[in-house]
């Protein structure tokens, strides 16, 4: 495969990924089509890692549902990054 090929690829595999993560977990997210591409793209390529490490170098991939459960994880902590940002903002006001 070329590389304009592969990053298409990769491209489509993040948009993919970062979608489904998104839809799984339930609540507001204005999250932008590059940033879900982007995060999906990162999710993927943990997950590739990890199932390497865990599989002793002889995986070839991490597959789809690793790469989803992974992503999910990651827009959840984009999620609360951007939730103390805003409650900082009203001081607590509000909360129980």
């Amino acid at each position: 495969m070329s590389l304009i090929g592969y990053l298409i690829s990769l491209l489509f595999t993040g948009l993919i990924v970062g979608a489904l993560a998104r839809l799984l977990l339930p609540g507001r997210d204005p999250m932008s089509i590059p940033q879900t591409i982007g995060i999906g793209i990162a999710g993927s390529f943990i997950a590739g890692l990890l199932y390497r490490v865990i599989s002793g170098g002889k995986a070839q991939g991490g597959g789809i549902v690793v790469a989803v459960l992974v992503t999910v994880g990651l827009v959840y902590l984009v999620r609360r990054s951007r939730e103390g940002k805003r409650g900082h903002a009203g001081h607590g006001v509000g909360r129980v």
